[in-house]
């Protein structure tokens, strides 16, 4: 017999959205819901084989039962506004699916999977409803089941005439006359007031239908009788509302909906925009990598492969500027072997092999050129290496393309080229082992092109930072962090490794310690990494509740644990062992392998060009991410130290500069007068929006505020602040509204921001860093709401962004001034570490402070704070 599956789209989104975390993608687009309803979508179509397919969705929210009952679903909630948005998303990989969609005026979707389920089952055809929807029972038949999905997206029931007799001991029909009596409070339908579920089959199961029921009122007793007789035109009208139309005026194509397989050429692509990377590798989407047809025209160049050729070198002219770049084995220039250097300036191309690159000759002319380069921070670490000291580096193509997009970030030479009209095939694809085409003379010949294309882009990108206002941005503050920041990776941040391995000693033990209390509340040993095992010990042994069900068994993902953590004591030791395991897997040993056994530092990887808000990153490793809020995770700091005896570190940190910022854009009065009076601003919100004296404040209140001041100006809705602060969207909602009435200058600010990003395209910081948001009129609701959401947080987050980077420009600039000692070694957020000599740290901490606070004029003070000590740790 032949199988349509008829997918309930709504009730499906809904599922999925509530049982899987707010994900999202790198472009910040909510991807939740679409990912749990694609996850659903294939497994049902491994299990069920469909012959045909039709998914079914609600048109509006006015149907024909509105006629009749206008208060039908009047009490459900607005959808949230991260879930809204997916629609457009599933719709579209439906149709990558080749599924059919429906959906018609004045209908519910439950109506139109009732009409094409009978009309299935008139032509033979045999139907499975998924739905997380009870309300589709009644349509359960001979040639009808329903697919139930309960909690999560795993977890699920096929519902059929037998299930519905074994459980309810009813026909499908006779759960209309259930709901009838029960009422639903999700869609507004009233029942019989004090009637439950209980009550209801009880008494369908005696009189077979709700008509019997009200025929027979004489025979029913107490208050249940005076309910009935009081409310039976109640209870038919819920039985109306409740009832399926299965005769819509609507027919299903058999030829659309008739369902083979996917096209992986339609599903990639949109697979690969919302960055489902493990479906794609599900699927065996990913595309095999090819090299064919590798083409690259000929260039002319000298290979200077011999001293006594370096002369040649002499032509090139010192006033005019010239593209170079050095090519190494690896991408750790850190390490990695300096292979050879390649220069163009006109019609002059050298490359200049490993053996010849410490020649005095050369570095004379290097040296004092015009350079023009791609990622001067990279070119001034190698040149260091080289012994170089590169005095005029005039472009940087990586950097200045950057400026000019950041959201499109971390591209290589090839990706910039060919994006402005300029052909050059791509470095992977030179350099892949797998390409057996590729000689020495091809790549030769390649790392020639690359260093003249460097020369063609760096023209063309100045002449659009100018046309930007952003020139000064590049040549001021970009181009010389770039330098501070080679110096900063390369003399990197000393770290005591006995002091990390006692610590990690430490760990081990209270990890075997908290082991033995698990198995002492467990009553047994077992293998805590197994999530197998652990099912059983909480939900089997203990009988605690489960919440999540997934193909293997329970989940006891972090989500679930959290949520279960007040009901037994195991619960918070299971999540205190696997914060403590992770801590000394990935912060203690992940270190000790760091740890330059040589100089005892680790050297990390300072990334200028990669987040879209303009702020720093750190990688290889992650040295902005050493955990500060567990109190074990915080003492790793204690084995970051001086490099040198008697030395101290000193730390100094940005104080709410985001919001201070915030205050300074927005000219909110409330906001600059309690920033110019040293009033702690979250107190201060709490103070104004709960209606309390300042002294009032407590905690509590406080916590609540800071989650809105953080979150507000981020475009956080009312779902996401109930998220946050665990309290009802309503309460949500009243406490943005009360927030917005009280600073009119910051509801002003977001709504005037997001005008003129949909007038200009862009928003900017407010020395001139531009973030362009082409998706600021897109269709898409969630789409369109991220990109608000970013014109309002941008301004904020890249204005705090380009003061760090000022401050340790001008910080540096005093350094070099004075001749000061002080280095400075790490860039953390909003944060400044420094190693300072002994007889320097009177000097540091006047001069730190003073610079950092003063290096851009606001309406409201900068505030610094300020610590030393002789560990990272102690400067907390």
């Amino acid at each position: 017999m032949a199988r349509l599956l008829l997918i309930d789209g709504n009730s499906i989104a809904n599922r999925a959205f509530y049982a899987l975390p707010l994900l999202t993608s790198s472009k910040g687009v909510y991807t939740n819901a679409a990912l749990g309803f694609t996850t659903m979508l294939l497994r049902i179509l491994e299990e069920e084989k469909p012959d045909y397919i039709a998914c079914i969705f609600d048109a509006g929210k006015v149907t024909f039962r509105h006629a009749f009952y206008q208060e039908y679903k009047g009490t459900r909630q607005k959808t949230p506004q991260e879930l809204s948005g997916q629609f457009p998303m599933i719709q579209s990989i439906l149709e990558g699916f080749g599924i059919a969609i429906y959906q018609m005026e004045n209908y519910e979707a439950d109506d139109i999977i009732g009409t094409f389920s009978k009309q299935a089952s008139n032509q033979g055809i045999e139907t499975i409803i998924v739905s997380g929807d009870k309300d589709t029972f009644q349509l359960v038949g001979e040639h009808t089941k329903v697919y139930l999905t309960k909690k999560g997206i795993s977890e699920t029931e096929i519902i059929n005439v037998e299930v519905l007799k074994e459980k309810f001991d009813l026909s499908p029909q006779q759960m209309i006359d259930v709901k009838g009596l029960m009422g639903d409070t999700s869609d507004n339908i009233p029942g019989v007031p004090g009637v439950g579920e209980k009550t209801a089959l009880k008494l369908i199961q005696e009189y077979e239908t709700l008509e019997n029921v009200i025929a027979n009122i004489e025979q029913i007793k107490g208050k249940l009788k005076e309910r009935l007789m009081e409310h039976q035109e109640q209870a038919l009208l819920s039985k109306r509302l409740a009832t399926i139309d299965c005769e819509a005026p609507l027919t299903i194509d058999w030829e659309i909906a008739r369902y083979t397989s996917y096209d992986k050429e339609k599903i990639l692509p949109i697979f690969m925009d919302l960055e489902f990377k493990q479906l794609v590798d599900r699927l065996g989407l990913s595309k095999d990598d090819g090299f064919n047809d590798i083409q690259m025209d000929d260039i002319s160049f000298r290979n200077i492969t011999e001293e006594s050729h370096l002369a040649e070198i002499q032509i090139l002219d010192l006033k005019e500027p010239m593209a170079l770049y050095f090519e190494t084995s690896g991408s750790n220039y850190h390490k990695d072997e300096v292979i050879s250097l390649s220069i163009v300036q006109g019609e002059h191309r050298f490359l200049i092999m490993q053996e010849l690159l410490y020649h005095n000759q050369l570095k004379d002319i290097i040296e004092n050129a015009r350079l023009l380069v791609y990622d001067a921070k990279r070119t001034f670490f190698i040149g260091n290496r080289l012994g170089v000291r590169f005095s005029q580096i005039e472009a940087d193509v990586m950097l200045m393309n950057y400026l000019l997009d950041p959201t499109d970030s971390d591209k290589d030479i090839s990706d910039i080229a060919n994006q402005y009209g300029i052909q050059l095939i791509k470095e992977e694809t030179i350099f892949n082992k797998k390409n057996k085409e590729i000689t020495r003379d091809h790549i030769a010949n390649y790392l020639m092109q690359k260093t003249e294309v460097i020369g063609k882009l760096s023209n063309l990108l100045l002449e659009k930072l100018q046309d930007s206002q952003m020139e000064k941005l590049f040549t001021d503050l970009e181009l010389p962090l770039a330098m501070i920041l080679s110096v900063m990776e390369k003399q990197g941040v000393a770290v005591d490794s006995e002091i990390l391995a006692t610590i990690g000693q430490e760990l081990s033990e209270q990890i075997e310690n908290v082991t033995t209390e698990i198995y002492t509340l467990a009553g047994e040993e077992f293998n805590i990494n197994s999530p197998k095992q652990m099912g059983h010990i909480l939900f089997d042994k203990l009988g605690l509740p489960p919440i999540k069900k997934t193909k293997t068994g329970y989940s006891t993902n972090a989500d679930v644990l959290e949520k279960l953590a007040d009901q037994h004591e195991i619960v918070d030791r299971i999540l205190l062992h696997r914060q403590l395991v992770k801590l000394n897997s990935t912060y203690i040993e992940g270190l000790l392998k760091v740890v330059n056994p040589e100089t005892q530092r680790i050297h990390t990887f300072y990334n200028q060009a990669l987040t879209a808000t303009g702020r720093l990153s750190s990688t290889e490793p992650n040295l902005q991410n050493i955990p500060i809020r567990l109190e074990e995770g915080r003492k790793i700091r204690k084995a970051f130290v001086p490099s040198e005896k008697g030395w101290k570190l000193l730390a100094a940190d940005y104080s709410q500069i985001e919001l201070r910022i915030l205050a300074h854009i927005s000219k909110d009065a409330r906001m600059i007068e309690a920033f110019h009076q040293g009033i702690d601003i979250h107190t201060k919100t709490a103070s104004d929006v709960f209606g309390v004296p300042l002294e009032a404040v407590d905690s509590h209140m406080r916590r609540q505020a800071k989650a809105v001041n953080f979150g507000i100006v981020y475009g956080i809705s009312d779902y996401g602040l109930s998220q946050n602060l665990n309290i009802s969207r309503k309460e949500a909602k009243e406490f943005i509204d009360l927030y917005l009435a009280h600073f009119s200058g910051v509801k002003e600010y977001m709504s005037s921001i997001i005008k003129l990003a949909k007038k200009q395209g862009f928003v900017q910081t407010i020395l001139h860093r531009r973030r362009y948001l082409p998706d600021i009129h897109s269709p898409n609701f969630n789409i369109r709401s991220f990109a608000e959401r970013t014109a309002m947080n941008t301004p904020i987050q890249g204005t705090a962004a380009d003061i760090i980077k000022l401050a340790m420009v001008r910080i540096d600039e005093e350094l070099q001034q004075r001749n000061l000692k002080t280095r400075m070694l790490l860039q953390v957020h909003d944060e400044l570490i420094f190693e300072v000599p002994e007889d320097e740290i009177v000097i540091m901490t006047q001069l730190v402070p003073e610079v950092m606070e003063n290096c851009i004029s606001l309406s409201v003070p900068l505030k610094v704070d300020l610590a030393v000590g002789g560990n990272w740790f102690d400067t907390k």
